[in-house]
């Protein structure tokens, strides 16, 4: 049995590559520690020190990578008020800087997100709302938010954290520290087969291509999609901007196709599910009777009992060099006078046309082969059966998710109107957003890269245009994809229309928008299971005490730390923090149970149980040990409170009886 103490830190990526370091070159440790010449020896050629070398840098881009590495003490709290169907989704919308929040997301999420869309401020020299610094970036966020207790209110309330006009000297500087880390921890969260799409203007597309090449590789990048919005800037002095870009790169250097992902209509057949594939003619130059002879037969159809018979009702020789169907072919009077219908392949111009299959194999698979009459003739048509669960049934028909292989285009052009016109409709013709994204753009990307049940995720999510995207493809095509959204609760402007009809901060409207849009989806929708819930969670400290020390007072917090529990935190936040920490999905379910006067949560139907009761003795084991066995978990852990146990007697005996009844982890905070 494992044996593990939590300590409060999200995932220790520094660590963790560090590891990896010494487990591909084992030769570079010396008393455990890196020896950096040896590692350039081993490297050989492939280090560069020349002093003139390609780079791309900036000031503050070492300290940018830095953070990124640096693990975050603090934590997602749950907030069922603000959250919908929390019981049951599987969506989750996070508010907070994103940089924290995608911190606290590499244990749970961890190469698990298939897709990730962005859409970032623009670096038009207006104030960010992000930090320009990074020290001390969780205290930072949570005194601008409020949510600290001695927070100096702000100029309207605000949360503006720094100024990136072009006379700051730094226009370009900020935001590339801004975007470098995130991007960096954003990778890590991809799929090995997953991919990116990043939003992005004139005025940093070029410096984002360069971070993007370094973090992702350049290798990765799959092309520069150019978003035409239908609309042209009437200011423009030289050149009207009526574009923007959408930079795309994957994760890894393995294979992947882009394709794009349609719905086609499905037919049932007995038990079967089939959709039209192509049509039995052939097609080009060489799709005659006179090239190809022995593809010359005749099908005889016959529209009551949908019979089908192939005969070879024709001369070879003249077929060869004759384009006279009544010299080259003999009717059969006997099957004309029976009412089968004489089907013969298209003329192809001046020459006769010939079939795709040969005779035998017609007949060895005519059964899979539909007869449809168009308007002028019968059209002999493949048909294509697909497995019962990949077919979903919307109005009264049936489905299938086709796939076709193709490379995405280098433009779409979707007018910028629609994104706002969305908005408004959805909020009585209120205009909250400039420039929202349309659903339709967000929808092609989602098409082009996720499957069914993936997962995606967008840590800018502003106005809440992906959610609603995936909403929407879901009831199209009756998928299961699961959406993350994080957006930081930035104050709206008190003379904009937004902050006059009560959203003071832009996640509140984000929030707002997947209710109504979700609850207007699925009153015109069939999907029965379409989940347009999320469960809201909120960036804050820790909730112990312990995990959540203050260094200016160390003899106050280890009074404080005996006591556990941060004050005005519960139970279930704390619960949450564990799953966190630990790297357990956010959404799974979590079931209360009753042992021995002890509350004890079971996360994911006992793969995860936490007590985080006080005074546990030994008798606990066996009901745990019971507990576990009737839920039947693959795999097993349990979590207490370091100082929760009776004694330490206790603690050792609660151990061992686990340990030998296949208890897999031992988890104490």
């Amino acid at each position: 049995m494992m044996t593990t103490n939590l300590d409060g830190k999200s995932k220790n990526i520094l660590e963790d590559n560090i590891n990896k370091l010494k487990e591909l070159f084992p030769e570079i440790l010396t008393e455990d520690k890196i020896d950096f010449d040896k590692l350039k020896s081993v490297l050989t050629n492939e280090v560069d020190e020349s002093p003139e070398r390609y780079n791309f840098t900036w000031a503050g881009k070492s300290k940018s990578i830095a953070e990124a590495q640096k693990p975050s003490t603090g934590t997602l709290r749950p907030c069922k008020e603000e959250s919908k169907d929390w019981d049951t989704t599987k969506n989750l919308y996070i508010e907070g800087d994103n940089l924290e929040v995608l911190k606290l997301l590499q244990k749970s999420y961890y190469d698990k997100i298939k897709m990730i869309y962005i859409d970032p401020p623009y670096n038009t020299g207006k104030d960010f709302i992000y930090p320009d610094s990074y020290k001390d970036n969780l205290e930072n966020y949570l005194k601008m938010t409020g949510q600290v207790s001695n927070l100096e209110k702000r100029e309207n309330n605000g949360f503006k954290l720094s100024t990136n006009t072009e006379t700051s000297g730094r226009f370009h500087t900020t935001w590339l520290n801004m975007m470098y880390p995130r991007l960096k921890l954003a990778r890590n969260l991809l799929t090995d087969d997953g991919i990116i799409f990043i939003s992005i203007d004139d005025n940093e597309q070029s410096n984002l291509k360069k971070i993007c090449d370094e973090i992702f590789g350049e290798s990765n990048f799959l092309g520069e999609i150019i978003c035409l919005k239908g609309n042209a800037q009437n200011d423009a002095q030289n050149i009207q901007q009526n574009h923007d870009y959408a930079l795309c790169y994957k994760k890894t250097n393995g294979e992947l196709f882009l394709n794009i992902r349609t719905k086609k209509e499905v037919f049932k057949e007995s038990n079967d599910y089939y959709y039209e594939g192509s049509p039995l003619v052939t097609g080009g130059v060489g799709g005659t009777l006179n090239a190809r002879p022995n593809l010359g037969y005749t099908i005889y159809y016959n529209p009551k009992t949908k019979e089908k018979i192939a005969i070879p009702d024709y001369n070879l020789e003249l077929a060869k060099i004759s384009n006279d169907e009544a010299e080259v072919y003999e009717d059969k009077k006997e099957l004309l006078e029976k009412n089968y219908i004489k089907i013969r392949a298209p003329k192809k111009g001046p020459q006769l046309g010939c079939w795709t299959w040969a005779l035998d194999k017609f007949n060895k698979e005519k059964d899979s082969i539909l007869i449809k009459k168009t308007k002028n003739a019968y059209t002999p048509i493949k048909k294509v059966f697909v497995n019962e669960k990949d077919v979903y049934e919307m109005k009264g028909h049936f489905y299938y998710n086709f796939i076709r292989k193709s490379p995405l285009k280098s433009f779409v052009e979707i007018s910028s109107a629609l994104g706002t016109k969305e908005t408004s409709d959805l909020f009585d013709k209120h205009k909250f957003f400039d420039f929202p994204k349309a659903t339709k753009l967000i929808e092609y990307f989602f098409k082009c890269s996720i499957s069914m049940d993936d997962t995606i995720l967008d840590f800018f999510s502003g106005s809440g245009t992906t959610a609603h995207s995936l909403l929407k493809l879901n009831s199209k095509d009756n998928g299961n994809r699961k959406f993350i959204m994080v957006q930081i609760p930035e104050s709206t402007d008190e003379k904009s229309e937004a902050y006059k009809s009560g959203y003071k901060t832009i996640d509140e409207i984000g929030k707002e928008r997947i209710r109504r849009a979700g609850e207007k989806i699925k009153s015109e929708s069939n999907n029965k299971n379409l989940d347009i819930g999320f469960k809201v969670f909120k960036l804050d400290s820790s909730n112990l005490n312990k995990w959540n020390p203050d260094y200016n007072d160390l003899e106050q917090t280890l009074i404080d730390s005996t006591n556990n529990l941060v004050e005005g935190r519960t139970e279930l936040d704390l619960v949450y923090e564990i799953m966190l920490k630990y790297g357990v999905d956010l959404t799974l379910a979590i079931d209360e149970f009753n042992i021995n006067d002890k509350n004890v949560y079971s996360i994911g139907y006992g793969s995860l149980l936490i007590c985080l009761d006080d005074n546990i003795t030994k008798e606990i084991a066996i009901p745990l040990i019971e507990l576990k066995n009737k839920l039947s978990p693959e795999t097993s852990r349990i979590v207490f409170k370091d100082n929760g146990f009776a004694s330490d007697s206790d603690k050792t005996n609660i151990k061992e009886s686990l340990k030998t009844n296949n208890i897999d982890e031992f988890i104490t905070i």
